[in-house]
């Protein structure tokens, strides 16, 4: 089963050109190293929840939109190897992002289910 890296972020809205330039650029290097798919969605319909919620979990200002992102590897190890490349690529060193990282959430996971396994 795909091993899958996910992303939760709040981009400014003024820098949503930045934002979409550095995703080009990120998506032609994870795919250039081996990632299967490479995916950015920006916010449409993400209420701040009164508990949790995209907005709430990336502290999300009023002028903010909600970045929610994955890339597919064919495993875990492709995964790893995938990424070493990646931060090594000096492509992806220019200094200052169009987001704040410290309130970036990500993680790996495991695939649980995919509808091209069970529908037939």
């Amino acid at each position: 089963m795909p091993y899958v890296d996910g992303f939760v972020l709040a981009v400014p809205k003024d820098k949503i050109e930045a934002y979409k330039a550095l995703a080009r650029t990120a998506c032609a290097i994870w795919m250039e190293h081996g990632a299967l798919d490479y995916v950015e969605c920006i916010g449409d319909d993400v209420p701040y929840g009164e508990l949790t919620s995209f907005p709430r979990a990336v502290m999300a200002k009023e002028e903010e939109v909600v970045v929610f992102s994955w890339i597919v590897y064919r495993d875990r190890e492709t995964r790893d190897a995938v990424n070493k490349k990646v931060m090594a690529d000096p492509r992806l060193k220019h200094g200052d992002m169009p987001f704040d990282r410290k309130r970036m959430i990500y993680g790996g996971f495991t695939t649980l289910l995919r509808a091209s396994d069970v529908i037939s």
